[in-house]
């Protein structure tokens, strides 16, 4: 699985520090993002042009211009896919907490952010504490 997308922060060119805001462009062939899931913060994608498959939890859903996802805090994991002959373009806005956890379900990892600490830790070393 291919991913890559060229971003452009709009949200940093204009010193934006809670949201991140940026304009994506994903070639054809090519995954947005590791399919994934954030614990904490929410995310929304507007496509702006071309064509592709959104894939949110089982479903997968054509897009284009024009459509709106939104992705609310422990939702369900979600990336994009541009099964089209053009650029998918989308506008991406999301929270910028200090914390947050997010996983990557096919790839069986979690991911803590804390106050800039980034550490990714396989599913089956994460131990649940009961209380």
């Amino acid at each position: 699985m291919r991913r890559l997308r060229i971003n452009k922060s709009l949200g940093d060119a204009v010193g934006m520090t809670q949201l991140g805001i940026h304009q994506i462009s994903v070639p054809p062939g090519n995954f947005s993002t590791e399919y994934h899931c954030h614990r904490y913060e929410e995310e929304a994608i507007y496509v702006l042009s071309g064509r592709g498959v959104a894939t949110l939890g089982e479903r997968k859903l054509p897009i284009g211009p024009g459509d709106f996802i939104g992705c609310p805090t422990n939702g369900v994991a979600h990336e994009k896919y541009n099964d089209g002959d053009e650029p998918l373009v989308c506008l991406l806005v999301g929270q910028r907490l200090a914390q947050d956890v997010c996983d990557y379900p096919r790839q069986g990892k979690r991911l803590y952010r804390n106050s800039g600490e980034w550490n990714l830790v396989d599913h089956t070393a994460i131990e649940l504490v009961q209380r």
